[in-house]
């Protein structure tokens, strides 16, 4: 027999702090489940039977309650309809409102007792209300864990605030160094908060990976709580000069003091902005290089595979003015640990490609 799972929950308006004890469903079951336990204590039932037969005593239950009648069924439970409101004379017509009628369900005392006679309590850690961010978007891009100057980020979650005034603070920290608090909330509701990003500078151009953290306060002596995004987010960079001799731009890296790839020729017909990414094969381990278009699922540059600390002359894509782009991977394994361990075997940063 399974236990009931419960843990301790903090009440926020108490002092000195206490905590109620909540209970935890290991499921929501229903007829199916139903007929797959009641057939497998009595086989003489199938479970079509069974499934059958249950909504029709929901409905048997629900025209007697329409009819005016009471149910109860023994040891089990017992259904009655009430009436809510209240009438200025006796002979005053009934309020309207869909809510008059109500329909109670009490459970009887032979059946509580039985529960708690048999239940054995399994006791879960306590765990504490926090905001949890699911997702960053920008807007203007409409790209996922993008940190663009020009745009507005978009945070959607769950508890990232009870209401306008119970967000602490957003920052944004760079994972070298830098960090921000953001003074320009643009909307702040429990499921998403909109900011107009402030982006702290970093010690180098290619570091240019952010975490986003929400702290929020949810009463108003209440303890502040915090949650950050499992995912990074990252700034477009812009490579200026394309083509001319002794230019490299710094790209695909994260807090490191140099460059994991620099950007070190190409040939462009006008300015573009576009992606760059790094993929690792699940099966072989195998990273490849590509240049991809500003939508997801769009147009793609053919692969290349990265085998080792080389160049590589990645090839636009249909339509791009960005005819090829010619990357250094100055430090394949940590491009390959970067790419595995902190962006799930997808690393993708934005070029703002620049001819002049």
């Amino acid at each position: 027999m399974l236990t009931i799972l419960w843990r301790p929950v903090q009440n926020a308006l108490t002092t000195p702090k206490s905590y109620r004890i909540q209970a935890v469903s290991r499921s929501t079951d229903g007829y199916d489940e139903m007929a797959t336990d009641i057939s497998a204590e009595q086989p003489i039932y199938s479970e079509e039977t069974i499934k059958g037969l249950a909504p029709l005593i929901m409905q048997w239950i629900q025209r007697r309650l329409i009819n005016g009648s009471q149910v109860t069924l023994p040891d089990a439970f017992n259904f009655h309809v009430s009436f809510t409101g209240r009438l200025d004379s006796p002979d005053a017509p009934l309020p309207e409102g869909n809510d008059l009628l109500q329909v109670n369900v009490r459970v009887s005392q032979p059946f509580v007792k039985e529960i708690r006679h048999q239940a054995r309590l399994e006791r879960l850690p306590a765990t504490e209300k926090a905001p949890m961010i699911s997702s960053a978007e920008d807007t203007l891009l409409k790209l996922n864990d993008v940190l663009n100057p020009s745009g507005v980020l978009l945070l959607t979650g769950t508890d990232l605030a009870s209401d306008p005034h119970s967000v602490g603070s957003v920052e944004i920290e760079g994972t070298r160094n830098g960090s921000a608090v953001q003074p320009r909330l643009l909307r702040i509701e429990p499921s998403e908060i909109m900011l107009m990003p402030d982006i702290p500078a970093q010690d180098n151009p290619w570091n240019n990976e952010y975490m986003v953290t929400v702290n929020a306060r949810y009463t108003e002596h209440g303890t502040l709580r915090t949650g950050t995004c499992s995912r990074k987010l990252r700034t477009p960079l812009i490579v200026t000069n394309l083509g001319h001799p002794n230019q490299e731009t710094g790209i695909l890296s994260g807090d490191e003091t140099s460059p994991l790839v620099n950007v070190t020729d190409g040939t462009a017909s006008a300015n573009e902005l576009l992606r760059i990414q790094a993929l690792i094969d699940s099966r072989t381990g195998q990273l490849t290089l590509r240049l991809l278009d500003m939508q997801e699922g769009g147009r793609e540059g053919a692969a290349v595979e990265a085998t080792a600390e080389s160049e590589y002359v990645l090839s636009g894509f249909s339509g791009s003015a960005v005819q090829s782009l010619t990357v250094s991977v100055e430090n394949l394994a940590d491009l390959i640990s970067l790419t595995r361990d902190n962006y799930s075997g997808r690393l993708v940063d934005i070029l703002d490609i620049r001819t002049v």
